[in-house]
């Protein structure tokens, strides 16, 4: 099975354009799945797998107790695999088509209340060249809700400050031209005239350096948003990805249509993006909960 999945693995990284984070997390999956049916059904060739093997891995998985999230991540691996398989005609049916994945209670992500993220970027110090960088790019995350994975990999080509545009290569490589707003353009510009040129000891292309002249590492900058918001006394948990969950809720809560949010967001399929109006959904009612005169009942002692 090695060779195939060797085979498998070249075809996600050069046909899907997978990033190498989610090619490993699929490679994984597909080796401990064919690591089972190996030791435990002594099948060795894709041909002689059947439904009845796929089901019995799942079921195996249940028994570990395995997270219902991590099934369906498993089967999601299984079934690509498959349809590889399938589609290189090295067996002639994908018994993985039918096998139904687990549904999962989609969670709302926690955001933070504009207040919340102003109270972030109006204390961000922007003395040192560090500071300047930093303040950069959380303007930056804010003004675009761009993924920091995205963020971390910019140029200095991809800034278009005159025109207010910024060129990003999000997931499978696809790009797409976010605006950002004057405090992110005047945060960039201040940094790229005055910081950049200090930190770039290596006549390095990125936008975003480290203290060496180096890319900055998306590790770096979870470490400073977590440290920052910390000093600065906000109680909930922040991450990148937090602030990138605001600008999606906040738009939608500014009267922006859906579709928009999912171009700005760059989601393939809207249903991702629909998550946000549940958010929306849930904040409206809960201003009009506070606010309506008879959202609530009052008490027999009220007036």
């Amino acid at each position: 099975m090695k060779r195939y999945i060797n085979q498998y693995k070249y075809y996600l990284r050069s046909e899907k354009l997978y990033s190498v984070n989610t090619m490993k997390s699929y490679i994984g999956d597909c080796q401990a799945y064919v690591d089972y049916l190996e030791k435990t059904h002594s099948v060795i060739n894709p041909l002689d797998i059947t439904k009845t093997h796929i089901e019995a891995y799942i079921k195996n998985e249940k028994r570990k107790r395995t997270k219902h999230s991590s099934i369906a991540r498993k089967i999601s691996a299984i079934k690509s695999f498959h349809k590889y398989l399938l589609v290189e005609k090295y067996v002639k049916v994908d018994y993985s088509k039918n096998i139904e994945t687990p549904k999962l209670e989609k969670k709302l992500p926690q955001v933070l209340s504009f207040e919340e993220v102003e109270l972030i970027l109006d204390n961000l110090p922007n003395e040192s060249a560090l500071d300047k960088r930093n303040k950069a790019m959380v303007e930056l995350m804010y003004a675009t809700g761009i993924r920091v994975s995205e963020m971390i990999s910019l140029d200095i080509g991809d800034i278009h400050l005159n025109m207010g545009f910024i060129q990003v290569r999000g997931k499978g490589n696809k790009e797409r031209m976010l605006p950002i707003g004057e405090m992110s353009i005047d945060a960039l510009r201040e940094y790229i005239t005055e910081s950049r040129i200090v930190l770039n000891k290596k006549n390095n292309e990125a936008l975003f350096l480290n203290y060496m002249g180096n890319r900055i590492s998306r590790q770096s900058f979870w470490k400073f948003i977590k440290e920052y918001s910390d000093y600065i006394g906000i109680k909930k948990e922040i991450s990148p990805h937090k602030l990138r969950h605001s600008f999606a809720t906040h738009l939608l809560e500014s009267g922006v249509d859906l579709r928009m949010v999912q171009e700005l967001l760059g989601h393939e399929d809207i249903s991702t993006t629909q998550i946000y109006t549940h958010i929306n959904k849930k904040r409206l009612k809960s201003v009009y909960e506070e606010n309506h005169p008879r959202a609530r009942k009052t008490g027999d002692n009220d007036v």
